[in-house]
């Protein structure tokens, strides 16, 4: 897919942030305008960036267009309808800069200091620390939003988060991952181990241990390239193959290290809009139903909607009318609804939101 022009004037910042060390580093957000008229708020979108690759980062993808990101066609659909409704976007690298998959915190602070560069950067002519910001992200996305969404109040509270939206959510990763093995999407599994190895070396070393040459063949492979064909070469891959123990047994043995990865502990303050495939064929909606529960029981502000008719990569789709329509309520001062509520519709794409 090549690029696809947009009408917007466009910038890469590269600004500081924090790893899940809590050490400085620095990645890279592309920012966004409508090259006419006012911008009303700014949205901080997180693409599905479900492989570590450097050429699978959204600031190479957007600028070049890169035909192995899988999702960059429907990133382009999104922030497209975002500059049509007058927003500026921040797109943040927001793995950073070693590529760092399913790490604590991490994900958040990059989303939350792209805001900040965005804020500060005079071309797009936001009001600095008065500009309303609105998160959103679905499926590898939903876990940078939801970072974000977490550790706002202590980390940017100066930041004036309106609302958060995601969908598709990729937890708990320890299920998750023994789900993706050996079925159709096992290709995922080359596309995110490399990634959480460098985020945490003690998962590292546990793979290190077990994997056999060919399971270290299968993942320096994996890690570079981007999901699409890593999945297309890959379904239904057993990890038990590449691993002198069974893949089960050695999650079992790291579920420490993905204690502080499962989002669900920190509650956010902001409003959220959440929305999940009844019958997503990648993930399952159990997890997302279980953290809406827990969050609405820790006093949380939420609008939760499951959708009948839908997979996982449709509803990205047809959720987009709805999950805007949420979002730009919420930047032009339109209050959130109090309370949570849940919704099961046929379709959003019949404006169920």
């Amino acid at each position: 897919m090549g690029p696809q022009a947009q009408d917007a004037d466009a910038w890469q910042l590269l600004y500081r942030t924090t790893d899940a060390a809590g050490d400085p580093t620095a990645t890279v957000t592309t920012v966004l305008r409508p090259r006419t008229g006012p911008v009303e708020g700014l949205i901080a979108y997180q693409a599905a960036t479900d492989a570590s690759a450097p050429q699978c980062a959204p600031s190479f993808a957007l600028r070049h267009g890169a035909p192995d990101q899988y999702d960059s066609a429907l990133d382009l659909i999104q922030i497209d309808q975002m500059l049509s409704a007058g927003h500026a976007i921040s797109i943040a690298d927001w793995l950073g800069p070693k590529g760092a998959m399913f790490s604590p915190n991490q994900p958040g602070y990059a989303v939350l200091d792209a805001v900040r560069a965005a804020e500060g950067f005079t071309p797009l002519g936001l009001s600095g620390v008065d500009t309303p910001v609105a998160v959103t992200g679905y499926s590898g996305g939903s876990l940078g939003t939801a970072w974000a969404a977490q550790v706002h109040p202590a980390y940017a509270p100066e930041i004036r988060l309106v609302g958060a939206a995601m969908g598709g959510w990729t937890t708990p990763v320890g299920p998750y991952l023994e789900s993706l093995d050996s079925g159709p999407f096992s290709g995922f599994l080359p596309s995110l181990l490399p990634g959480m190895m460098r985020a945490d070396p003690q998962l590292a070393a546990a793979f290190d241990k077990y994997l056999t040459p060919a399971g270290h063949a299968l993942l320096a492979a994996g890690d570079s390239k981007c999901v699409t064909p890593n999945v297309a070469q890959h379904a239904f891959l057993r990890m038990d193959d590449y691993l002198t123990i069974p893949f089960s047994r050695l999650l079992e043995q790291v579920r420490a290290s993905f204690a502080d990865v499962d989002f669900g502990s920190a509650v956010p303050t902001a409003p959220l809009f959440l929305y999940n495939a009844v019958h997503d064929e990648i993930l399952d909606i159990a997890a997302a139903d279980q953290a809406v529960t827990r969050w609405c029981a820790a006093g949380a502000q939420i609008a939760y909607t499951r959708d009948q008719l839908s997979e996982h990569i449709s509803l990205n789709i047809s959720a987009t009318p709805a999950v805007l329509r949420w979002i730009d309520e919420r930047l032009s001062g339109q209050a959130a609804p109090a309370g949570c509520s849940t919704r099961t519709v046929p379709t959003m794409a019949l404006g169920g939101a």
